[in-house]
């Protein structure tokens, strides 16, 4: 059976997108840099879309050269919820229609997941519906706070109960940070700010009871959960030590954080071995982060193999767990 490999964690900019924020009026300002390309600003930070963030077409060459067999398209930073609530919306819509049609037309190469207008929830609920029933797609990215609003909060929770009603998966992806204004320096906000979030978010989830309440949502977590297999042990001695962390939950924060899933966009082997024997073999997942600066397809395959594990689980990690997660083949020559 040959090997599928699925990169869970990467980004495209649909072209439709770039084009309506360019011409506003928005939260986004685009420009463009010395070689023509997109530059997205928007509050606290930047992104510039080079080609393979915005060319569908150059980015299959890219990937069938680099051996990838399908990419999980997500939208990344700012996300629409930075725009108003109603622009949120329609922003949301046309990126999801377009990453039906990007499917409809190259299915053995891209699937994706939705985005949502994040600062508007009955609109996100909405919107997920359509994504997953109407659209095909098996879930959403959320990031991991909501113009500084902490994903844990009572007022998501229609969002997660949809989610459970539908079985989606919800993938974790950071943003700016609370307290990014100690982050400015030497690019401290992605390097360190980024993993930080994505740490706290998923804390917070399970001590407010989220993954019990909700016990179908499938949770991704960006860049190896950031620090939460280092972690883990402390916030169970937490649930141990303080009355407040056993209000919502039944059972130690690990246990609930051992069903999550962690992409591997973290191409050390010391981390990621780290997640494998936290999680499981089972709930890790292959992932690049391209086209990023930042970001490597050829690292994230090298960093799997370097694993030096049993075929049968560098097989699971390269891409039957995102099959399995997402209902799809697990082998190259099934799809």
């Amino acid at each position: 059976m040959l090997v599928r490999v699925i990169d869970f964690h990467n980004h495209f900019y649909p072209p439709s997108y770039l084009e309506a924020v360019t011409r506003g009026p928005g939260a986004v300002e685009v420009t463009e840099d010395a070689e023509g390309n997109p530059v997205l600003h928007y509050p606290g930070d930047y992104n510039i879309a080079v080609r393979g963030h915005r060319d569908i077409g150059y980015r299959q060459e890219v990937i069938e050269e680099e051996g990838v067999d399908l990419q999980v398209l997500t939208l990344t930073t700012p996300g629409t919820h930075v725009e108003d609530p109603a622009r949120a919306a329609a922003l949301a819509r046309l990126v999801n229609d377009t990453f039906h049609n990007v499917i409809r037309a190259r299915p053995h190469r891209f699937t994706a997941l939705a985005t949502l207008p994040l600062n508007d929830v009955p609109a996100s609920v909405a919107e997920l519906e359509r994504a997953v029933r109407q659209l095909g797609l098996p879930g959403a990215m959320l990031f991991s706070n909501v113009n500084g609003t902490a994903l844990a909060d009572e007022a998501f929770w229609p969002l997660y109960q949809k989610a459970n009603e539908l079985g989606a998966v919800l993938h974790i992806h950071p943003t700016s940070p609370v307290g990014v204004e100690a982050m400015k320096d030497y690019w401290l906000m992605p390097l360190v700010g980024f993993l930080m979030d994505t740490t706290l978010a998923a804390a917070h989830l399970v001590f407010a009871g989220v993954p019990e309440r909700f016990p179908r949502v499938s949770w991704v977590l960006s860049h190896l959960g950031g620090a939460i297999p280092y972690l883990a042990e402390r916030l169970d001695r937490g649930y141990e030590a303080f009355a407040e962390c056993r209000t919502r939950i039944s059972l130690r924060p690990s246990e609930y954080l051992k069903r999550f899933y962690y992409d591997t966009v973290n191409f050390d082997h010391a981390a990621l071995r780290l997640a494998v024997a936290f999680a499981g073999v089972d709930h890790v997942l292959a992932g690049s982060d391209y086209p990023h600066q930042i970001g490597s397809i050829e690292q994230m395959l090298a960093s799997i193999h370097g694993l030096d594990l049993p075929d049968s689980d560098t097989a699971k990690i390269l891409g039957g767990n995102a099959a399995r997660l997402l209902g799809l083949p697990e082998s190259a020559a099934a799809s």
